[in-house]
Formats: C-alpha cells, structure tokens, sequence
C-alpha cells in the first residue's frame, strides 16, 4: 500500500491527472484469457518502439500475467525508466504515442501510471533499481508457481469484488492485506 498522510481519498484526488472517475459499483473480474498475454505483447512492442533504449525493464504484471487467475480485464504493466521523475526524458514520447497520464505519485517512488491507447491498461513506471518493481514481478512469479497461494488470493478477490466500490482503487487497496500475508509468507519460505 502506497504511503500517505490524512485521508485516502484526498490522497488520491492530489495524485490523479484530469478527472476522478466513480465507479460506484460492484468489480467485474473475467476468468482467465489467453488473449491478455496477446495484448500485452502488443503494447509492449508499441512502448518499447515509443521508448527505444529508455526501456530498463517492461513487464507484464498482475493477474492478467497469471495463467488461471481471475481479473479485472486491464492489463497491467511495469515499466522501468532510468529515472521516473524526469518526465520530459519520456513523457512526451509517450503522450505522442496516445498514451495519458493518469497519476503523479512523487511520494511513493516517483510513481506514475499511464492509461492506454486501445486497450484497457495501468502503466506503471517506476526508476531503474525501484524495489516496487522487484515485488510486482516477484508476486507475479510467486502466483505463477503456486496454484495454492493463486487460489487463495483468487478467493480473496472474488470476495472483495461483490462489495460496491466508490472508486477501483478502493477495490485494489482492500486487496493489500492478502498481498501482503502472501509476500510476508513468501518471504519467510526463502529465509
């Protein structure tokens, strides 16, 4: 979970580009689709042509990189930059490439997050050796390989996904507990 101070809501009003959206409603999650490592292949190959060599790392990320897991049908991507605060070195590549960005986080690893052109994505970049980075694709890799903890948190999700949400993010951040018990036993495993 992201740091801040005060309220979430407030938070996340001062972070986001443009307008909020409510959502007011229950998540939809899709079983999974052999199409979503499709679509991210090809915005992958849109951002790295975009991008060039400014590419440190680009991952597709979240439930739609995990073979059998349930998700919201929003691609979820990670993408290294050499130093993510330093918009103007990749920012306006990427706005010309129809990309939007949505959230400005300075405060939690100079995070920002782009919205697609096409497909529904979360874009998320962050600064070459950002240990967020690390922990996206490690609890990928870990839901991956262990069909116990992917079914656990699959549980959790169709849970947490019949509540009526004010906002998606309030949905993801519900989410944190679980993540976080399932990175915590991981953690313990490897020591």
């Amino acid at each position: 979970m992201h740091n801040f101070n005060g309220n979430r809501a407030d938070y996340l009003a001062s972070v986001t580009i443009g307008e909020r959206v409510t959502h007011n409603d229950s998540i939809r999650l899709e079983e999974y689709d052999d199409r979503w490592p499709v679509l991210y292949g090809r915005e992958e190959h849109r951002i790295r042509e975009t991008l060039k060599d400014r590419v440190v790392i680009l991952e597709h990320v979240g439930s739609t990189s995990v073979p059998g897991l349930c998700a919201k049908p929003i691609i979820d991507i990670v993408l290294a930059v050499e130093d993510s605060a330093d918009e103007a070195s990749y920012v306006p590549a990427m706005e010309e490439a129809g990309y939007t960005l949505h959230i400005r986080e300075p405060g939690w690893y100079d995070h920002r997050l782009f919205k697609g052109v096409d497909t529904p994505i979360n874009l998320h970049v962050f600064s070459a050796d950002c240990e967020e980075t690390d922990r996206m694709i490690g609890f990928r890799n870990h839901l991956r390989s262990n069909e116990t903890v992917r079914n656990e948190y699959a549980a959790e999700k169709r849970r947490l996904a019949q509540r009526k949400w004010k906002h998606v993010q309030n949905y993801a951040d519900a989410k944190s507990e679980v993540i976080q018990k399932i990175r915590g036993a991981d953690e313990d495993a490897d020591h």
